[in-house]
């Protein structure tokens, strides 16, 4: 087993219409007005930015995003990753009774020194640090959607 490879997967039930969270999505250099673990977006280009996100534990992850698919019509969003992490990550936005499910698939391998000399000991402390900042992902967009 590759300690430094990981998929993630979040489930976000929102109540707001499947434009609105997919628009909301779109715009990542909006994420940190809503999403506090994303602490800075820097926008290269149309297709390109760099994140600096960090969670729970006292490390910054940076790693340049670079849009690899946009299909509002079947509401996805996929970016492709280098730098602290490589791997991709894609938004796929559906209906959901009255509001919308958003499923974030994650596939990564980390780079980052600090988390490769820990990988063992520290998977389940990486595992629980990124479900936190999900949940905390979440619950920004639901109150940065019922704000607009």
């Amino acid at each position: 087993m590759d300690w430094t490879h990981y998929r993630f997967r979040s489930l976000w039930t929102l109540p707001a219409p499947p434009a609105a969270v997919y628009d909301a999505l779109e715009h990542a250099e909006d994420y940190p007005r809503w999403w506090r673990q994303v602490r800075e977006v820097t926008r290269l280009d149309d297709t390109t930015g760099v994140l600096r996100i960090r969670s729970l534990l006292p490390y910054d992850m940076t790693f340049t995003a670079r849009e690899v698919r946009r299909e509002p019509a079947a509401g996805v969003l996929e970016i492709a990753m280098s730098g602290d992490i490589d791997g991709w990550a894609r938004w796929t936005v559906t209906p959901a009774g009255t509001g919308t499910l958003a499923r974030y698939e994650q596939v990564v391998d980390v780079n980052k020194p600090l988390l490769r000399r820990f990988a063992v000991p520290g998977r389940p402390v990486f595992r629980a640090n990124h479900r936190l900042m999900m949940r905390a992902g979440r619950r920004g967009l639901a109150g940065y959607l019922q704000a607009v």
